[in-house]
């Protein structure tokens, strides 16, 4: 208890705001989830944050998620005891209780899903995840990066239906397969993929991602109540690049294979008036174009964040007629490295080209 803090309540709302900004489209603001989060602490029962330093070597580790589709989450409430379910199966498949919990990724909804699990069965929720943003796909981690198995991997639908992948032959194969049953079970299920140790989270995951997303919400909500612009808020706080300003002309979306995927185009205002910036996405943002030409890709950071109140907007919310700026954020080192590269640069998602990065630019 002593190495441990309690997540205090307004800190709720701040790591909520900061996840949506890192989601970079992926969920958007996670609304739902912070309500039930709200509910667990008003019956009493809190979430503890515990630093990875603070983890021992051999102690065990949960790593949860949604995986699905983003547009499905706004569909059907979430639950904490859905959340919980896969982490007591991965228990009951292993023979050994968990230690700690923590989040697949800081971005949007998941952020919130290890502070259910800290509340509902009091382990410590860890500073830190495994992608400093959101991506798509269960291989997009620093875990599977660094060549570790996502396996044995649990699946929970919302029924009663689940499953443990025991063994594929790499974490591809894992996606590959969970993300088919996921499709069939309607394209949302909670997942607690293999247990980490406390030396593993230390040696290969993103720290401080918690907090990281508990200072970047402040930033946002202090910049408003001060009636400042919660745009630059983010830029300094994130060391961020301003990429556009716009109205969203046009957005293409379709659900398909447990994704959604599109495109998004925004028409230039102010200094912008007269360009076009499209943003193409899977789940989150992952290309974005300005007259014809590549300026970032994955796996840095694209955020399209209202003008006005940098609320996140999110691959399933955004729509016609939103006034947006449009910012890159530097990613982890980890993602960029030439193995990130492989897993989360631009030809893992099917492009012909390399990334692209303003931050590399300007260091």
């Amino acid at each position: 208890m002593s190495r441990t803090r309690t997540i205090g309540e307004a800190e709720l709302r701040s790591l909520a705001t900061g996840a949506g900004v890192l989601g970079t489209g992926g969920g958007t603001h996670p609304y739902l989830e912070l309500l039930n989060i709200e509910k667990l602490y008003r019956e009493g029962r809190h979430a503890r944050l515990i630093s990875a330093d603070a983890l021992g070597d051999d102690e065990l580790v949960a790593v949860v998620g949604l995986m699905g589709a983003p547009l499905v989450t706004k569909e059907r409430l979430p639950d904490p005891d859905h959340v919980l379910r896969p982490v007591r199966l991965m228990e009951d498949f292993t023979g050994r209780r968990f230690d700690a919990v923590m989040s697949i990724e800081i971005g949007s909804e998941n952020s919130i899903l290890p502070l259910m699990v800290s509340a509902l069965c009091g382990i410590p929720v860890v500073d830190a995840d495994t992608m400093g943003r959101a991506f798509p796909e269960a291989q997009m981690a620093s875990f599977a990066i660094r060549g570790l198995s996502l396996t044995p991997f649990v699946i929970s639908d919302i029924r009663d239906n689940d499953l443990v992948i025991t063994r594929t032959e790499d974490a591809l194969w894992t996606e590959r397969i969970g993300r088919r049953v996921c499709t069939e079970l309607g394209s949302i299920v909670a997942t607690c993929s293999a247990p980490r140790t406390g030396r593993e989270v230390k040696d290969h995951a993103i720290l401080g991602s918690i907090s990281r997303a508990i200072r970047l919400g402040e930033a946002v909500m202090n910049a408003r109540r001060r009636h400042e612009s919660p745009i630059a808020a983010v830029l300094i706080a994130e060391r961020g690049v301003h990429l556009f300003r716009g109205k969203v002309s046009d957005v293409a979306r379709r659900t398909t294979g447990g994704f959604v995927r599109g495109e998004a185009q925004i028409e230039g205002v102010d200094e912008f008036a007269g360009d076009v910036f499209l943003v193409d996405f899977q789940n989150e943002f992952t290309i974005g174009r300005h007259a014809g030409e590549v300026r970032v890709t994955v796996p840095d950071l694209i955020c399209i964040l209202d003008s006005l109140t940098g609320t996140a907007l999110g691959t399933e919310t955004i729509r016609y007629g939103q006034r947006v700026d449009i910012l890159s954020l530097p990613c982890d080192p980890i993602m960029s490295s030439s193995e990130g590269l492989q897993r989360v640069g631009p030809r893992a998602f099917g492009y012909d080209f390399d990334f692209v990065s303003l931050h590399r630019m300007a260091a």
